[in-house]
């Protein structure tokens, strides 16, 4: 409680007379009797009035503060370890970040961008071995839907026919795993992009999401 009267005068005020006092949140002056300012002093333990409103006393818990995305550098209300002001900000700026697993394409990262943009509320794995103890590129468990990317390397025997060979007979297990497990699993042809272009890559994003979309009804 924050006075803004002599205290050593208030037995001169009537019980009901408003006293000031100052919100400890806004700082705005705000009014009450006298006789609930004499149960602050005398410590009561329900009675504290520090706020002017009850918006004032949840705003005073409140912990957010300001920050910067990390990613696009707009400013937001959180928590000090917030980093990003969206999951699209987090999933874009951690995909252009990565010190690891350099097996994945830059369409595969510029696809989950997108997808988790697309989607905020589909939970999606990305590159996930468990699902059927081989990876799998894209896949959404409340629609049993799965989707492989498969470059060049999947049609042509870039470094030989033997394994060319392997990465076949891996694409079949992957298959039949799939539907042993009732996954439906789409098989998106990219050997036709040579090098990354998000321009060239709109096309397999639009495949993705007519699929999606069909399955969401």
């Amino acid at each position: 409680m924050k006075p803004l009267f002599d205290i050593t005068t208030l037995e001169n005020y009537k019980a009901t007379d408003m006293l000031p006092l100052e919100c400890e949140y806004c700082g705005i002056t705000f009014y009450n009797v006298k006789k609930e300012i004499k149960k602050v002093l005398n410590h009561h333990p329900n009675v504290k009035l520090k706020y002017c409103s009850n918006d004032c006393k949840h705003k005073s818990f409140d912990k957010r503060i300001i920050i910067k995305c990390k990613q696009c550098n707009k400013e937001f209300n959180g928590h000090e370890d917030e980093k990003f002001c969206s999951s699209s900000c987090a999933a874009i700026y951690n995909n252009t970040h990565k010190n690891n697993g350099t097996r994945r394409s830059k369409l595969e990262a510029y696809l989950e961008t997108q997808l988790i943009i697309q989607y905020p509320n589909l939970e999606m794995l990305f590159n996930k071995k468990e699902i059927i103890n081989s990876e799998l590129d894209i896949y959404i468990p409340s629609l049993k839907l799965a989707f492989e990317l498969n470059g060049i390397f999947h049609y042509e025997p870039i470094y030989g026919q033997d394994k060319l060979s392997k990465i076949q007979n891996n694409d079949n297990r992957k298959f039949q795993a799939c539907i042993e497990q009732g996954i439906e699993f789409c098989i998106i042809d990219t050997s036709q992009q040579k090098y990354f272009k998000e321009q060239s890559s709109q096309k397999f994003l639009s495949i993705i999401i007519e699929i999606i979309n069909k399955k969401l009804g």
